[in-house]
């Protein structure tokens, strides 16, 4: 009987030693696996970009902030969004705005954000120069003001358009406000 005790111990101490032989090889495993990780991760990295655009409920917010400042003038317009790509995010329109103010609200933020350029310079380059007219035909562009970049330093991370005021002079001073008043979100 002495024996058999003997025998049911020393295959215990087998067993915690082959748990100990398990426990290191995890270990290890788990070591080359985030090894690896990291090696793909930075040689993916070179083939990547990261980039920083406007979220939507910024982006809502900036619309009906531009709405408020030229309904605030007596202007009924629609101020539409979009993501620095030029995507959609946010379009307010006023009560009473026309509706075609939807369609060249969205071209105007669209085509600032194309061009991170406020359309009003693109509207003075292409009366100015011939070669620049040409982007009058470019589809989705609108190439009246009332267009304007929201920047974070030197890049683009979205663009508001407004239109429906009797001068888009009068919706870029809109689009401005409305950048101007959420200037402390946009960092």
């Amino acid at each position: 009987m002495a024996t058999r005790i003997h025998l049911i111990m020393a295959s215990s101490k087998l067993r915690i030693i082959d748990n100990r032989k398990k426990v290191t090889k995890v270990k290890i495993l788990l070591i080359t696996l985030a090894t690896s990780a990291l090696v793909a991760t930075s040689s993916y990295a070179q083939d990547t970009l990261q980039q920083t655009s406007i979220a939507t409920t910024l982006a809502v917010d900036i619309a009906q902030a531009a709405v408020s400042a030229c309904s605030a003038d007596g202007y009924n317009v629609s101020a539409a969004v979009t993501d620095r790509s030029g995507v959609l995010l946010a379009l307010v329109r006023a009560d009473k705005a026309g509706p075609h103010t939807t369609n060249a609200s969205t071209q105007k933020a669209f085509t600032s954000a194309s061009s991170r350029n406020p359309t009003s310079a693109i509207a003075e380059n292409v009366s100015k120069s011939p070669v620049a007219a040409g982007m009058v035909d470019i589809p989705g562009f609108l190439v009246l003001a009332g267009g304007v970049p929201i920047k974070v330093g030197a890049d683009t991370i979205g663009a508001i358009g407004v239109a429906g005021a009797p001068g888009g002079n009068l919706d870029e001073a809109c689009a401005n406000q409305a950048i101007e008043k959420v200037g402390a979100r946009i960092k």
